[in-house]
Formats: structure tokens, C-alpha cells, sequence
């Protein structure tokens, strides 16, 4: 196991009172945040559930924001643009972009825990443009092509 990156964290007013993003258990890839708002997602809704944190990540790092397994199974709620990406350079508030894919309202409540955060490191691409690309057994067989 590796050391704890520091992240700064700055609560905004409507998130006093609720608990930081934190990992449920020793094993947990993921920490849990919660919402700093009272919303009900509608079936086939979207929403930017605010979370009530601003932070500056380190650079070199990004956020992920993930859908938690949980609330995709029981109720068809989930996070659209998976994983959502926090980068080192945002200052703004983080908010967790929430749809329901389920059949019933979902009544999201401030302080329930809407998604999980992982904190990783970002490796950046540097383009060598190319006249051919070297051949594979695979080759340019796209989606589906494996699985024959």
C-alpha cells in the first residue's frame, strides 16, 4: 500500500455539517460522497447533485467520479459520463451528474452518499504521428470482433 496523496479540500456553506468523502472500508478503492442537496431524480432525469466541496488535486492527478453498485442495481441510478473526470486545474464546486434509469422517482437527501470518488494518476500522450501502424493479429476487427 502506498502513502495517502494530500488533496485540499475547502467546504462551501451548504456542505457545513456533512462528512468529508471517506472510504467505507481498509479495502475500498473508492470514497463515498455525499450530497448537499435534497432532489428527487424523475425516471429518465438528469442532475448536477451538488456535493458541497471545492478542492485543488494535485497536479498530475485527476478525480474519478463513479456510479455507486449499489444504487445502479436496486434502483437504475447511475452516473452518466462514467467515470466523470475532476481535473487538477478545477476549482469549482464538485458535483456528481446523477440520471435515473429506473422506473420509480428516486428521492436523493442531503447527506446520503451519491457516488464514489478514486483519486488517480493521470499519464499524459504525447502523439507520434505515423505514414503505418504496426500489424497485430487482431488487426482493424472492431466492436465484436473478438468474441468469434
Amino acid at each position: 500500500m502506498t502513502d495517502p496523496i494530500s488533496v485540499q479540500v475547502k467546504r462551501l456553506e451548504h456542505g457545513t455539517g456533512l462528512a468529508l468523502p471517506q472510504y467505507a472500508t481498509a479495502g475500498a478503492a473508492g470514497m463515498d460522497v455525499l450530497s448537499a442537496e435534497d432532489v428527487v431524480l424523475e425516471p429518465g432525469m438528469r442532475h448536477a447533485v451538488a456535493t458541497g466541496l471545492a478542492m485543488a488535486i494535485p497536479q498530475g492527478y485527476e478525480i474519478q467520479v463513479r456510479p455507486r453498485s449499489g444504487l445502479a442495481l436496486k434502483h437504475g441510478v447511475s452516473v452518466p459520463n462514467t467515470p466523470g473526470t475532476i481535473d487538477s486545474d478545477y476549482r469549482g464546486e464538485l458535483k456528481v451528474i446523477m440520471i435515473n434509469h429506473g422506473t420509480e422517482p428516486f428521492p436523493i437527501k442531503r447527506g446520503e452518499r451519491v457516488a464514489q470518488l478514486v483519486l488517480a494518476p493521470v499519464t499524459l500522450a504525447a502523439w507520434d504521428e505515423v505514414a503505418e501502424l504496426d500489424s497485430t493479429e487482431r488487426g482493424e476487427g472492431g466492436f465484436g470482433s473478438t468474441g468469434r
